[in-house]
Protein backbone atom coordinates (compact mmCIF):
# COMPACT_ATOMS: atom_id res chain seq x y z
CA UNK A 1 0.00 0.00 0.00
CA UNK A 2 0.79 3.61 -0.94
CA UNK A 3 1.04 5.82 2.19
CA UNK A 4 -1.86 7.78 0.54
CA UNK A 5 -4.05 4.54 0.60
CA UNK A 6 -2.56 3.82 3.93
CA UNK A 7 -4.07 6.93 5.22
CA UNK A 8 -7.34 6.80 3.06
CA UNK A 9 -7.70 3.20 4.89
CA UNK A 10 -7.20 4.41 8.37
CA UNK A 11 -9.42 7.53 8.03
CA UNK A 12 -12.23 4.93 6.26
CA UNK A 13 -11.17 2.94 9.66
CA UNK A 14 -12.10 6.01 11.89
CA UNK A 15 -15.16 7.67 10.02
CA UNK A 16 -16.79 4.20 10.32
CA UNK A 17 -15.80 3.90 14.18
CA UNK A 18 -17.54 7.39 14.89
CA UNK A 19 -20.62 6.90 12.59
CA UNK A 20 -21.24 3.43 14.17
CA UNK A 21 -20.07 4.84 17.75
CA UNK A 22 -22.47 8.63 17.17
CA UNK A 23 -25.47 7.09 15.08
CA UNK A 24 -27.52 5.62 17.72
CA UNK A 25 -27.46 8.95 19.65
CA UNK A 26 -28.54 10.36 16.59
CA UNK A 27 -31.33 7.93 15.21
CA UNK A 28 -33.00 7.42 18.86
CA UNK A 29 -32.78 10.94 20.83
CA UNK A 30 -32.72 10.50 24.61
CA UNK A 31 -35.88 12.91 24.64
CA UNK A 32 -38.13 9.82 22.85
CA UNK A 33 -38.97 6.40 24.22
CA UNK A 34 -37.15 3.63 22.67
CA UNK A 35 -39.17 1.89 19.83
CA UNK A 36 -40.42 -1.58 21.21
CA UNK A 37 -38.97 -3.48 18.11
CA UNK A 38 -35.50 -1.97 18.93
CA UNK A 39 -36.32 -2.76 22.91
CA UNK A 40 -36.73 -6.41 21.45
CA UNK A 41 -34.02 -7.04 19.42
CA UNK A 42 -31.67 -6.00 22.52
CA UNK A 43 -33.38 -8.81 24.81
CA UNK A 44 -32.92 -11.58 21.59
CA UNK A 45 -30.02 -10.82 19.54
CA UNK A 46 -27.27 -11.71 22.27
CA UNK A 47 -28.50 -14.91 22.75
CA UNK A 48 -28.73 -15.19 19.22
CA UNK A 49 -24.93 -14.19 18.72
CA UNK A 50 -24.02 -16.46 21.08
CA UNK A 51 -26.00 -19.49 19.97
CA UNK A 52 -24.45 -18.52 16.08
CA UNK A 53 -20.76 -18.86 18.08
CA UNK A 54 -21.21 -22.10 19.02
CA UNK A 55 -22.81 -23.43 16.16
CA UNK A 56 -19.67 -21.55 13.90
CA UNK A 57 -17.27 -23.15 17.34
CA UNK A 58 -18.24 -26.58 17.31
CA UNK A 59 -19.06 -26.99 12.98
CA UNK A 60 -15.78 -28.78 12.58
CA UNK A 61 -14.92 -30.91 15.61
CA UNK A 62 -15.02 -34.64 14.15
CA UNK A 63 -16.61 -37.60 16.26
CA UNK A 64 -14.72 -39.99 14.26
CA UNK A 65 -11.36 -38.99 14.23
CA UNK A 66 -8.86 -36.72 16.24
CA UNK A 67 -9.83 -36.60 20.03
CA UNK A 68 -13.34 -36.95 19.31
CA UNK A 69 -14.98 -33.87 20.53
CA UNK A 70 -13.78 -34.55 24.42
CA UNK A 71 -11.87 -31.22 24.77
CA UNK A 72 -14.87 -29.16 23.36
CA UNK A 73 -17.24 -31.01 25.78
CA UNK A 74 -15.35 -30.67 28.49
CA UNK A 75 -15.10 -26.56 27.76
CA UNK A 76 -18.66 -26.90 27.26
CA UNK A 77 -19.47 -28.61 30.60
CA UNK A 78 -17.28 -26.15 32.18
CA UNK A 79 -18.70 -23.15 30.58
CA UNK A 80 -22.50 -23.80 31.67
CA UNK A 81 -21.01 -24.64 35.37
CA UNK A 82 -18.99 -21.32 35.51
CA UNK A 83 -22.26 -19.50 34.21
CA UNK A 84 -24.61 -21.66 36.22
CA UNK A 85 -22.56 -20.89 39.76
CA UNK A 86 -21.63 -17.46 39.02
CA UNK A 87 -23.60 -15.90 36.15
CA UNK A 88 -20.96 -13.70 35.20
CA UNK A 89 -20.62 -14.08 30.61
CA UNK A 90 -16.98 -13.02 30.43
CA UNK A 91 -15.99 -15.45 33.36
CA UNK A 92 -18.06 -18.57 31.70
CA UNK A 93 -16.71 -17.33 28.09
CA UNK A 94 -13.04 -16.72 29.42
CA UNK A 95 -12.51 -20.03 31.92
CA UNK A 96 -14.22 -21.97 28.77
CA UNK A 97 -11.51 -20.87 26.31
CA UNK A 98 -8.44 -20.95 28.61
CA UNK A 99 -9.86 -24.73 29.54
CA UNK A 100 -10.19 -25.57 25.86
CA UNK A 101 -6.83 -24.23 25.00
CA UNK A 102 -5.28 -26.31 28.42
CA UNK A 103 -6.30 -29.25 26.94
CA UNK A 104 -5.62 -29.19 23.35
CA UNK A 105 -1.92 -27.96 24.06
CA UNK A 106 -1.29 -30.41 26.94
CA UNK A 107 -3.39 -32.99 27.12
CA UNK A 108 -4.75 -34.05 23.12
Amino acid sequence: MTLTQQILTIAMVVLGTAVTRFLPFLIFPAGRPTPEYIRYLGRVLPCAVFGLLVVYSLKDVSLMTGSHGIPELISILLVIALHVWKRQMLLSIAGGTVCYMLLVQLVF
